[in-house]
């Protein structure tokens, strides 16, 4: 697992980026994202370097703000061959270069969504639905939960497992 620690996040918390960290329609929220999949990339570029892991099969994981990124990362960064979004959807949000609408078609990742049908911030008909819709995977999955926000831990943990030996094949 490798976890990048995405500027202005966690203890690279940057204050002149918090107002804009959930997304807005400013040159500086593109500018971070930019910055975000370059963090991201890096990452992958330095699993490339070591022998110990196969960089052949390495999947997106993201929840909450992670799984709207998700809408966007896997469009540029290739490498990818398993995506799995949890507690994400459309957001509108960002200028033309960083709004997922224009990213999300081109995401070709097969890619699992795990939702719940009450969540507040990513609606289900008009945020979850949609972006699924959007997808560009030829193989995609959505589950929707019971729940609000963040789906049922044991329920998303058994769903991702599943998917990542579909494509990454079993942990050995």
């Amino acid at each position: 697992v490798l976890y990048p620690v995405y500027k202005g996040t966690f203890e690279r918390r940057y204050d002149a980026v918090a107002p804009i960290h959930g997304g807005d329609n400013s040159r500086l929220f593109s500018e971070y994202l930019v910055q975000v999949v370059k963090d991201l990339s890096r990452c992958i570029d330095y699993l490339e370097t070591r022998q110990d892991i196969n960089s052949k099969k390495i999947a997106f994981y993201g929840m909450s703000w992670g799984a709207q990124l998700g809408a966007i990362i896997p469009a540029v960064e290739e490498r990818f061959k398993a995506s799995v979004l949890v507690a994400g959807g459309l957001t509108g949000l960002g200028r033309a270069e960083a709004n997922q609408i224009n990213y999300v078609t081109r995401v070709k990742t097969p890619t699992l969504m795990l939702n719940g049908r009450y969540d507040t911030f990513f609606v289900r008909e008009t945020s979850q639905k949609p972006i699924f819709d959007l997808l560009g995977a030829a193989d995609k999955r959505w589950k929707v939960y019971e729940t609000d926000h963040i789906p049922p831990r044991n329920e998303y943990i058994k769903e991702t497992l599943a998917w990542l030996d579909r494509y990454l094949g079993p942990v050995k």
